[in-house]
């Protein structure tokens, strides 16, 4: 489409350069930027043109436009904001979606920028209008329709307005009142009230008192006395007849009209195709409800026009101010355009070039004007965090059939391609323990006992009462969240289960499982030693990729192979991956280019291979869903520019990150319905509603309302205190409403996490990260409080366990806290612990690789340590079950009255010097308050509230018992 400088009005020069929302009013039939200060303000009056720019991870920016016509506009007017919004997609390179918009009848979309409501006022410029001027606080009514967006009609304020089935909002000088219908939804209630809290805000300067009527309610009750006195008196009211706007405009069979010299006329197709569009031409889809104009990559700015003009007289002629007009350029149709087809081709052969894009771009860059906005953006470069806290606890179970066999922790990160895995790992929330769990499915694994796992799983949550995350994760699709919290992890070709062994025997397959002195081929990756992998794959040189390093093993024979794409950071991910799968052998290193013929003949010769990195699937743009499933289907409802108080605790949801699919379950679902939340996100993906080529084995995570793991919050504002309280959605924003938009739980509210791992600013680089620390398979990972904790958990250690000649990182903690006096104490003393044993060089690699001594992580200068206030609540019955409580109570208990007080020396039944006539059963209550918190990590009062058999763990740790 050929653009010139008469096709530009100077209003929209510069426009769509950046997110955010734009806003022109049409006067005189042009557009005049209205103020940032007016934006959610509409005059009856007037029409508007509307630009929606989003910035999406690609670095593309998306555009949307809107016209509103106001009821009072005249047609002249919503004509020139029609015609205004072809010229401003063509400015802006002529792929934007455009939609008309009309009072009382506005898509969800476009309500949805102006969040809770738009509440049109009287008055207009172009019109001839006056703008109502402020003046003494009139009483006016509203109803309130709608579950997810509002739409706000102000209507007489009398008795017969109000009906059972809708929300109606009666806001006088002193009070708002809300009426709920009997016949209205819990959802629609809790979403008028933010209508009710926007009036409150904007016309009472949140100050008013908030009162909600419920329909049907005896006057007993003194608030609804008071409003049916506003109507003089209670009187029944008569059921709802259906008025003109509340008849809906039937969807029909969809038709199709192409548009030629400004006449509509229909197409003869016996079904609709994607081959009856013509790039050259413009076409009407009637579907009734919704209008579509589709324009041709080929088609002039003039025949654009036309075809928008013929859509309006569409449905001017056939009287449906209901229906709503769509305009898509080719090559960038919406879903529910390509949903109409009964074939729409996943790629059509359509020439989408920069041409339109560019020569506006060069015409504005003559004006002086800043274009970089008109091109697409340079996507941003980060490395995927993993948004969880990975110093937590682990478990891990292989499926044998119907049965699930716990893995020692040497195996427990050591998966075969013919297994299924359930893990549970712990980790610290804010305030409390927080739980995942989830399934692996190997690529090779049988049927039943995928379903075995899926089914365990589940049942382990159910009997959690559903307060923790569940993931399903396939092979070969594991998001960086698992691979973080496993930290190495290898998967070996074939299974150990039954299951996988009677597969084989029947299909009579050669057994091909992993063999330590077999032939074995790994490809190793992962972005560093926190989340590091080694995948075995065929042993023939095919398999080799110059971007990877590899490890390669037939015997008492090694090699390491590095491509040339490789980095140092590479090569060291070998090193450790070594050190796990043979480490007791000397490695033959290969470089790419100058092999061995050794290796080429483990390998079974040379061949060509290849050069490029599999790419991890992308994250892609979240869009959120409100879903209902009945008798096996599956609908879904978009919600546009979501927030947390989208979120619903009757309903389900589902956000879709297309690598991840999140399934969001509120806690007053009933229980049939949470356990079929697996079932919902299977469904999802197989369905695949946004046409965005999902895999049907992308991750699976069933979230819990009150138990939403921070890798599901990154994407909300999130305020952790509303989903944990109680009641419906309606209940507790009442509750909020009325104690001014401050949430009330049983709970303290959860502190923010600063940081979580990855390469966030907090975080040392990995060259100045410590590497005193010795990684075994046996490591017990939990976090070290105290002396007494860290000499318990190294009891638990395995003495045989092998050792890393280089180990992997400091476990970071990621969830900064404050530091006190008393902890900097404690974290000094932990830190002098340790630095005996860092004056060791770490060792060189030999063949036999010396034993490291295994200490906990020293604790730097700046690691901040617990809030006294804060409190971890384990369900777990390991070794978690030890991590030590803090004390939430000001002050420090007194020494027991009467008793002596002792060094700790004198005290431990080791000790050389004895002290004599003491309660040897109770030698901890001689120490001082001082020394006793530096050594159990906590005051004495928080000691004595621990169990009994903690209290003598700790005391057999510190060599008091």
């Amino acid at each position: 489409m050929a653009v010139s400088m008469r096709d530009l009005d100077p209003a929209f020069q510069g426009a769509g350069q950046k997110a955010g929302i734009e806003i022109w009013r049409i006067e005189n039939f042009r557009p005049v930027p209205v103020p940032k200060s007016s934006y959610g303000k509409f005059f009856t009056g007037d029409s508007y043109v509307i630009l929606k720019t989003t910035a999406l991870k690609s670095g593309a920016l998306r555009h949307d436009i809107h016209y509103w016509l106001g009821k009072d506009t005249s047609q002249d007017e919503a004509g020139a904001a029609a015609v205004k919004t072809v010229e401003l997609d063509a400015a802006l390179g002529g792929r934007a979606v455009q939609y008309r918009e009309v009072q009382g009848h506005e898509t969800e979309k476009f309500l949805s920028y102006f969040k809770p409501c738009i509440i049109p006022q009287e008055g207009g410029v172009a019109s001839g209008f006056k703008h109502v001027q402020e003046e003494e606080h009139k009483i006016r009514m509203f109803v309130c329709r709608g579950k997810h967006v509002v739409h706000v009609k102000e209507v007489p304020f009398a008795r017969s307005s109000l009906n059972h089935d809708d929300i109606f909002i009666l806001d006088t000088k002193s009070k708002i009142f809300q009426f709920n219908g009997s016949n209205s939804s819990i959802q629609e209630r809790a979403k008028a009230l933010e209508v009710v809290q926007y009036i409150k805000d904007t016309y009472h300067d949140g100050k008013c008192e908030v009162a909600a009527i419920e329909d049907g309610k005896l006057m007993a009750d003194a608030e609804t006395g008071e409003f049916w006195g506003f109507f003089g008196g209670f009187a029944p009211l008569p059921r709802k007849t259906a008025s003109d706007e509340d008849r809906t405009v039937q969807s029909h069979t969809a038709k199709l009209l192409s548009v030629e010299k400004g006449q509509a006329k229909p197409v003869d197709a016996d079904s609709l195709t994607r081959e009856l569009l013509d790039t050259n031409k413009c076409y009407i889809l009637d579907c009734g409800l919704e209008v579509f104009v589709w324009m041709g990559r080929n088609t002039s700015l003039d025949e654009r026009k036309t075809a928008s003009g013929a859509a309006e007289e569409l449905i001017r002629g056939s009287d449906r101010p209901k229906s709503q007009i769509i305009r898509v350029i080719e090559g960038f149709e919406t879903v529910v355009f390509k949903s109409k087809f009964e074939s729409w081709p996943q790629t059509t052969n359509v020439a989408v070039t920069e041409d339109g894009r560019s020569k506006v771009a060069a015409l504005l860059r003559r004006q002086g004007l800043n274009v970089k906005g008109l091109a697409k953006a340079a996507p941003a470069k980060e490395e995927p965090q993993p948004y969880i806290d990975c110093t937590g606890n682990l478990q891990v179970w292989r499926v044998n059939g119907q049965e699930k066999v716990l893995l020692p922790a040497s195996d427990q990160s050591k998966f075969y391609s013919g297994d299924c895995y359930i893990f549970q790992y712990s980790y610290p929330g804010e305030d409390k323990e927080e739980y995942l769990i989830g399934t692996w499915i190997g690529k090779q694994s049988v049927e039943d006992e995928r379903v075995s796992a899926v089914s365990s799983a589940t049942k382990m949550v159910e009997s959690m009462k559903f307060q923790a995350t569940q993931a399903c994760i396939h092979e070969g699709n594991e998001p960086i969240q698992f691979f973080s919290i496993f930290q190495s992890f290898i998967v070996f070709k074939g299974g150990l289960s039954d299951g996988y062994k009677n597969y084989i025997a029947e299909k009579e397959i050669p057994e091909g499982t992993y063999t330590e002195d077999g032939l074995a081929l790994f490809r190793v990756q992962g972005s560093g030693p926190d989340n590091m992998q080694a995948i075995q794959v065929e042993a023939v040189a095919s398999s080799l990729n110059s971007s990877y390093c590899y490890i390669l093993h037939s015997g008492s024979t090694v090699c390491t192979w590095a491509g040339n794409l490789t980095s140092p950071d590479d090569h060291e991910l070998v090193e450790r991956q070594l050190d796990i799968i043979k480490p007791n052998l000397q490695s033959k290193p290969q470089k790419e280019g100058s092999e061995s013929e050794q290796f080429w003949e483990l390998l079974g010769g040379k061949s060509e291979y290849p050069s490029q990195k599999t790419a991890r699937e992308p994250e892609g743009d979240p869009h959120l869903f409100s879903c209902t499933f009945s008798k096996g289907n599956l609908k879904v409802t978009e919600i546009y520019n979501f927030t947390q108080d989208d979120l619903m605790t009757e309903d389900i949801f589902i956000l879709d990150c297309h690598s991840d699919i999140f399934v969001w379950v509120g806690q007053q679902v009933d229980t049939k319905n949470k356990l079929q939340a697996l079932t919902i996100g299977q469904k999802f993906l197989e369905h695949d509603f946004l046409l965005e080529k999902l895999s049907r084995e992308a991750p699976i995570y069933i979230v819990m309302e009150g138990s939403e793991p921070p890798f599901f919050t990154r994407f909300f504002s999130w305020d952790s205190a509303k989903s944990s309280m109680h009641g419906n959605s309606f209940q507790r924003k009442l509750t909020i409403v009325k104690t001014g938009g401050t949430p009330t739980v049983d709970k303290p509210k959860r502190r923010t996490p600063v940081s979580y791992g990855g390469r966030s600013s907090s975080v040392p680089d990995r060259s100045q990260r410590s590497r005193s620390m010795s990684f075994s398979p046996e490591r017990v990972r939990v976090r070290g409080r105290s002396p007494a904790f860290n000499a318990l958990a190294a009891a638990f250690e395995n003495p045989n366990a092998r050792n890393l000649s280089t180990p992997p990182p400091v476990v970071k903690k990621l969830y900064p806290k404050s530091v006190t006096p008393d902890s900097a104490k404690k974290s000094a003393a932990i830190a002098a612990l340790t630095a005996s044993f860092e004056k060791q060089p770490p060792p060189a690699r030999e063949t036999i690789i010396p034993r490291s001594v295994k200490v906990s992580p020293p604790t730097p200068k700046t690691t901040p340590t617990p809030e006294p206030n804060s409190k971890e609540n384990s369900m777990s019955s390991k070794l978690e079950s030890l991590t030590i409580q803090e004390d939430a109570k000001e002050g420090e208990a007194e020494d027991e009255e009467g008793l002596p007080i002792y060094p700790y020396e004198r005290l431990k039944i080791t000790s050389t010097d004895p002290v004599s006539e003491i309660d040897v059963t109770k030698r901890e209550t001689y120490l001082s308050s001082e020394e006793f918190k530096e050594k159990f990590g906590m005051k004495k009062d928080a000691f004595y509230k621990l169990p009994k058999w903690k209290q003598n763990k700790l005391k057999m740790a510190l060599q008091l018992f």
